[in-house]
């Protein structure tokens, strides 16, 4: 006998989820801001406002990854997977994701 796994009986929340999101976002720009505090002298050739896009994409890939970190909670815990290896692999995503916005947000700039 085949046991199935019905995702319909269980519900996002969204609280968690949006909480989640924040923390990751919080977290984003806490750091992005300590990073952005040593700049002393930007480069002209970066623009006036060349803080703005690091300030904003580097949050936003703390947010993906809070998202990230929710439903691999959420799937590993209804497929039945060790919720110490999925809080890793959230970890390992999270960790990725995070460095690739500080890449992609700081490209151009100081990221050269």
């Amino acid at each position: 006998m085949i046991q199935r796994i019905e995702f319909k009986n269980h519900p996002i929340h969204l609280f968690t989820l949006g909480k989640r999101m924040l923390v990751g976002a919080w977290i984003g720009l806490l750091l992005i801001c300590v990073f952005l505090i040593f700049v002393n002298e930007p480069n002209p050739e970066w623009g006036k406002l060349w803080w703005v896009r690091p300030l904003v994409i580097v949050p936003m890939a703390g947010a993906a990854g809070g998202f990230c970190n929710y439903f691999i909670l959420y799937f590993a815990s209804k497929i039945g997977v060790n919720k110490s290896f999925a809080i890793l692999l959230s970890l390992l995503v999270f960790i990725i994701g995070f460095y690739l916005g500080f890449v992609l947000g700081l490209a151009g700039t100081m990221w050269h």
